[in-house]
């Protein structure tokens, strides 16, 4: 059966938004494969499997290879942003939007469009379990900051380079001291509000941007690193702002929605 789908990126991190009654006794991590190929299917980060409730959604993440995600800061906008563009924009217009996800109820202010884009602040909860620690990572002893921003965060302060991305990204990444695995930002702290990223993400490899990574490598950056607490993350795929309260996170950026689609593939068709 064909599959309806929706795709959205913020900043270059894009994914592919299906309704959950599409599923059904589909294998959504099979099908997140064969969505997310960039040569066989429609192309993604992940895939986004959602269900409307009264003020937002409640959703489900699969990363690109399959893999689940508790939650990703630029899904929720991306999803965000459909559901007003969908419909949603009167039930919204004095509350915010509310995604119901794996790491807990993510609540998104709309603050208006940068041309067809929609801005959003969301409040993205409390860091979690933040320490600093060094890792062995082959014949090298990196100091590393580990934390949750509803997902696993390992973030390296210092240069934040293509070179150190690909030389350590993937190993800390799938590093045994995290059994579900981590996302992996390096993160270098230019001044004290602006914090320039490099990512790796989990499930995925480099990305352009990623939501919760920017959270994670302001909050690293704040607490080791001397930065402000706000801050501007710019990661290759554009700034994100990053302000860590007494309540929580609070991240600032956009969502663009740029593609209604028709999914006419089953899962494992397109590689035969």
């Amino acid at each position: 059966m064909p599959v309806d789908l929706v795709k959205s990126h913020a900043y270059g991190n894009d994914f592919l938004l299906v309704r959950s009654d599409q599923v059904r006794d589909r294998d959504p991590a099979a099908l997140a494969r064969a969505l997310c190929d960039r040569q066989t299917g429609v192309g993604a980060d992940g895939v986004i499997l959602f269900r409307p409730v009264f003020g937002g959604a409640e959703m489900r993440l699969f990363n690109a290879d399959g893999s689940r995600a508790e939650v990703s800061g630029n899904g929720v906008r991306c999803l965000a942003a459909w559901l007003l563009e969908s419909g949603l924009e009167e039930e919204c217009a004095s509350s915010p939007v509310v995604v119901l996800t794996e790491a807990g109820e993510k609540r998104l202010w709309p603050l208006g469009r940068e041309g067809r884009r929609r801005v959003f602040r969301a409040e993205m909860g409390k860091p979690t379990d933040l320490t600093e620690r060094r890792l062995r990572v082959g014949s090298d002893d990196l100091t590393v900051v580990t934390l949750r921003v509803g997902n696993p965060q390992c973030v390296v302060l210092g240069e934040a380079s293509d070179a150190r991305l690909h030389k350590y990204g993937l190993a800390l990444a799938t590093h045994p001291v995290f059994p579900e695995g981590t996302n992996v930002e390096f993160a270098e702290v230019e001044a004290p509000g602006t914090v320039r990223i490099v990512i790796w993400e989990r499930g995925v490899g480099p990305t352009r941007a990623s939501g919760t990574g920017a959270c994670a490598a302001a909050v690293a950056a704040m607490a080791y690193g001397g930065a402000a607490r706000a801050v501007d993350v710019v990661a290759p795929g554009g700034t994100q702002h990053v302000e860590w309260r007494d309540d929580g996170i609070y991240l600032t950026g956009w969502a663009d929605v740029i593609l209604e689609g028709r999914w006419l593939v089953e899962p494992g068709e397109s590689q035969r």
